[in-house]
């Protein structure tokens, strides 16, 4: 049941107050029931038209609507992030009362995107591939998110060790080529990527959905298209 569709920029200053306006967010009702709360990412210029987030928004509903909770969800299209200034950096480390009004901005803007990861039980990204690569308005979100000493940290033996542990994470990637094998494998710095970094973080418990192929005309595209659909069908039966 859809309560409310709500939206906000992406970038300066987000209070608490605020937050709301970031989301499109589902309420249904589950009584008795453990509700899981969900965090819906997409990065897709192609918006509505993206393959990347049909899918991805596809399967954060469908568990949704099964196990209850809210999606929050954040459109890095339509409402991009600022790329990481020295505001940010600096921001980091130093003490609250120090900062400048631009580092406070910054870091509360870190914050708010680090609190929309921490609070979801599954998170579900959308990237459809950009020269080899995922889109800079997702690679935007992930620098905001990678944050030492709150969502990574390190050993005493100095080694890396994730922060946002017990989560399940669902990424769609979308390509017109084939990247998963053959020729162009080596050239896929999209999800290889993305597993890393969400991996480094702590999320590492991630299934991959690929839409592939859909360039070589419309058989290819309709082939890959069930393929796909296929995947998802599977994904949403093994689900809790």
């Amino acid at each position: 049941m859809l309560l409310s569709v709500m939206k906000v920029p992406s970038c300066g200053r987000l209070p608490v107050i605020l937050l709301s306006l970031v989301t499109r967010v589902y309420y249904p009702v589950h009584i008795g029931a453990t509700m899981a709360s969900f965090l819906l990412v997409t990065s897709s210029p192609r918006g509505l038209q993206s393959l990347s987030t049909r899918y991805a928004r596809n399967i954060a509903e469908s568990l949704q609507a099964r196990s209850g909770g809210a999606i929050v969800e954040r459109d890095l299209a339509a409402a991009p992030l600022p790329h990481i200034t020295s505001a940010y950096i600096d921001g980091r480390i130093a003490q609250p009362e120090a900062r400048t009004f631009e580092q406070i901005e910054a870091v509360d803007l870190a914050e708010s995107l680090v609190q929309e990861v921490q609070s979801a039980d599954v998170i579900v990204i959308g990237s459809g591939m950009i020269n080899f690569g995922p889109p800079t308005q997702l690679k935007a979100w992930l620098d905001h998110i990678t944050w030492p000493g709150v969502t990574f940290g390190y050993s005493a033996a100095g080694k890396p060790q994730g922060l946002l542990t017990g989560k399940k994470v669902y990424l769609v990637t979308a390509a017109g080529g084939v990247f998963s094998q053959g020729d162009w494998a080596a050239s896929d710095f999209q999800t290889a990527y993305l597993r890393h970094l969400l991996g480094f973080i702590g999320l590492t418990d991630i299934e991959i959905v690929r839409v592939e192929g859909t360039v070589f005309g419309p058989e290819a595209a309709k082939a890959a298209i069930a393929a796909t659909e296929a995947q998802v069908r599977a994904i949403l039966e093994q689900a809790p």
